[in-house]
């Protein structure tokens, strides 16, 4: 009985907030291919949320296909002309087509449709985090701190740098800071980075130098990252912590920026993955979306809707990666083929979609040892 329990916890505590989140961007992201192909006059046979075997599904009046498919890791829009859910031409049926049906085709289209329709799939995916952002600060706000030291810890990078409590951080590099969250932000991704921190003193500015300890962190769920810290703590007299209400037009502003954070942050850990600062091991796959789904829940609808923004911005940068068989691939393809004035020939086409996806693939088997095994040494 207590390990039929200990199931259905487990799904209705992991899997149902996971395949909630997942097809919410699985969906937005398809979407947005599909309004952008019928926009272009491409003809669509398919929309389906997950692959392998149809489980429930109808044709419209158009002719095109919705259904909801066995394996819930993933969705595709197949277009006319397509052998298979990759987008993959059938050249064998093309050249039997006549040059209307042929124009209604994806390998038909002008190039720029191509590249509008490719494009809008991550498109739909930063438009979803704004939107989730968006709502959130309008119905909850933000709560703030203003930057000011309430204290400085001993040893740290702060300490050494003289940095006391009472001062405010005024910018980082030249940075102009405005809350304590625009600080940690900053400064969490440079571990053993030089920083010039300018503070201010009894009406006085100073540039301060220092360089962030590297040090790892463990959230309330027991996740271990690492980060970079100078040692610094404000608490609500010195930070005058406070909630920040918004209009609709503030918060869609907020989300803009807060999704455009997602963005930088995502390419300043990557960049320093490449030049060994930080480890490798924040990059996950279908497991750790299912567990940081599962933790999300426990927190309310409002965290789990900010997490889904967060991967729908991972997923939408992921496809835009100058990988064949991702969108990014595509439009690599589509770049060649506008200075060359001709595509790119299908043996060629062939050869780097097979590259591709042992890319993927190897990715893929990296993120599932992350995930299983946990941090790499």
């Amino acid at each position: 009985m207590e390990l039929l329990s200990q199931a259905f916890g487990f799904l209705t505590g992991t899997i149902v907030p996971f395949l909630v989140v997942l097809t919410l961007i699985v969906f937005v992201h398809e979407m947005g291919h599909y309004l952008a192909g019928r926009w272009s006059g491409i003809g669509i046979t398919a929309f389906s949320i997950g692959f392998g075997p149809e489980i429930a599904g109808f044709t419209d009046r158009r002719g095109t296909r919705w259904k909801l498919s066995a394996i819930p890791l993933g969705g595709y829009v197949k277009f006319h002309g397509d052998e298979d859910a990759a987008s993959t031409p059938d050249y064998a049926r093309l050249g039997t087509l006549s040059a209307e049906e042929r124009a209604r085709t994806f390998l038909g289209a002008a190039l720029w449709k191509r590249a509008v329709t490719v494009a809008a799939g991550p498109i739909a995916n930063f438009i979803l985090a704004i939107a989730i952002f968006s709502v959130t600060f309008a119905i909850y706000g933000r709560q703030v701190a203003d930057p000011v030291v309430a204290e400085v810890r001993e040893p740290s990078a702060a300490a050494t740098a003289g940095v006391l409590p009472g001062d405010l951080l005024v910018a980082i590099d030249g940075t102009p800071v405005r809350t304590f969250e625009d600080v940690r932000r900053y400064i969490s991704v440079r571990p053993e980075v030089p920083i010039v921190v300018t503070i201010r003193r009894d009406g006085a500015e100073q540039n301060l130098r220092m360089v962030p300890d590297r040090t790892e962190l463990t959230d309330q769920f027991g996740n271990k990252m690492e980060v970079g810290i100078i040692g610094i703590v404000t608490d609500e007299a010195a930070g005058n912590f406070r909630v920040v209400s918004y209009s609709p037009a503030e918060a869609v502003g907020q989300g803009m920026q807060q999704t455009w954070y997602i963005v930088t942050g995502t390419f300043d850990y990557l960049s320093n993955v490449v030049t060994g600062r930080m480890k490798a091991d924040q990059i996950g796959g279908p497991i750790r979306v299912a567990q940081a789904s599962g933790q999300m829940a426990t927190l309310g609808v409002a965290a789990l809707l900010q997490l889904a923004a967060v991967l729908s911005v991972s997923i939408g940068l992921l496809n835009l990666m100058p990988v064949p068989v991702l969108d990014g691939g595509h439009l690599m393809f589509y770049a060649v083929e506008a200075l060359r004035g001709k595509p790119v020939g299908p043996r060629a086409q062939e050869i780097a979609f097979r590259i591709g996806m042992g890319l993927i693939l190897m990715l893929t088997v990296f993120a599932t040892w992350n995930d299983t095994f946990g941090r790499l040494g």
